[in-house]
């Protein structure tokens, strides 16, 4: 029931290929699932709270966090982190090159460098040199708010031609030093921009990409901004990595990324709530009702779909397709689907501890099925 693709071939993307490179133990491109990213805005320094919050973002699915390194303080501090969690950490660099060769030795998986702000071609190649050294992929990370004067004296302004001039010029240098373990990205706060230059550069690289739209604002319009921006992306098959800039808690980018993920069909996780927006024939109060599942629901990972619909216009109709159901009828009561089908009446009163019960299960079932069939293929 969760994965209907095959049935349905209009949901179908194709994905653009990319080799793959290793983000410490997290294969990124290449065909490989999709991965969602965000940063700690704690200070680095902060290792108590740094590995508290990297934690928070990992138990909410995170595949890969970053750590801004601005000083050599934090740099010893990442040295301390890095062994504290259990997913690979991208040190953020600018400006200093040093500090890339000195996160590199504190055991960094990736390098986050930005052409606008890291130096010249010397001081490139000796991050280069540290990354091989330790086992580090890199990531080229153009900002249209940071981009290489030369380039802004050449374009007039910031523009998706001068984003992917510097990106491809940064590609050339990794390139000439024999380094290909790097991936791309060429954010802008800029809805247009950044797609513009996200699609140029796609098809002048086979370079894994990292998608974004940096700065894009709080957690309702950054969210919106993302999903706009990098879910067009994403149909089109562009990205192979994600992160929602959010000015919000990390958990929350993670989240959100995993939404926007889900809703194009490209990576699952947790419990899918289709819910309608309510009206007045809604039997049952649907808001309350998905809110206080939606915090119940949490700790599921399974992926599984859950329809909650106030009343029997579509909730049939979307309960077909979905693994747990419930649907709004008369006299405080409605119905319960379960694998598509009509199982059983139940009280609006009942209703949210007995949907959180019939999830469970069926996470239970789906979970079982997927490690059997694990050892079948073995």
């Amino acid at each position: 029931m969760s994965d209907l693709h095959s049935i349905r071939p209009w949901r179908h993307i194709e994905r653009r290929k990319s080799r793959q490179i290793m983000v410490g133990n997290v294969p990124v491109g290449g065909g490989a699932p999709i991965t969602v990213q965000t940063m700690t805005n704690t200070l680095t320094t902060d290792v108590k709270g740094t590995i508290a919050q990297i934690q928070a973002a990992v138990d909410a699915g995170c595949d890969i966090v970053r750590v801004s390194v601005p000083d050599e303080a934090s740099a010893k501090a990442l040295k301390l982190i890095v062994p504290e969690v259990s997913v690979p950490i991208v040190a953020d660099i600018h400006f200093h090159y040093k500090r890339g060769i000195e996160a590199a030795e504190a055991g960094a998986a990736c390098l986050r460098i930005n052409p606008g702000n890291i130096g010249d071609e010397k001081r490139v190649k000796e991050v280069i040199k540290a990354a091989r050294d330790h086992n580090c992929s890199i990531r080229i990370g153009v900002n249209a708010g940071s981009l290489e004067r030369h380039l802004l004296d050449k374009y007039g302004e910031p523009t998706p031609d001068a984003m992917v001039e510097s990106g491809m010029d940064h590609i050339k240098i990794l390139q000439d030093n024999d380094f290909h373990e790097f991936k791309i990205s060429c954010k802008a706060s800029d809805v247009f921009m950044a797609a513009a230059a996200y699609q140029q550069l796609a098809d002048l690289t086979d370079a894994p990409i990292h998608l974004g739209i940096t700065e894009a604002g709080g957690l309702i319009s950054g969210t919106v901004k993302s999903a706009i921006g990098m879910g067009n992306l994403l149909w089109a098959g562009i990205g192979d990595t994600i992160r929602v800039s959010l000015s919000a808690d990390p958990v929350q980018e993670v989240k959100m990324g995993f939404e926007i993920l889900k809703s194009l069909g490209l990576r699952h996780r947790g419990v899918n709530i289709i819910s309608c927006p309510s009206c007045a024939r809604q039997g049952f109060d649907v808001i309350k009702t998905v809110e206080a599942l939606e915090l119940r629901l949490e700790h599921i990972k399974t992926p599984m779909s859950l329809s909650i619909i106030g009343c029997v216009v579509n909730g049939p109709g979307e309960a077909l397709m979905t693994d747990v159901g419930f649907t709004g009828g008369g006299n405080g009561s409605g119905m319960v689907y379960l694998a598509g089908k009509q199982s059983h009446k139940l009280g609006n009163d009942a209703m949210i501890e007995h949907i959180v019960e019939q999830v469970e299960k069926k996470a239970a079932e789906l979970e079982a099925a997927s490690v059997k069939s694990k050892a079948e293929t073995v």
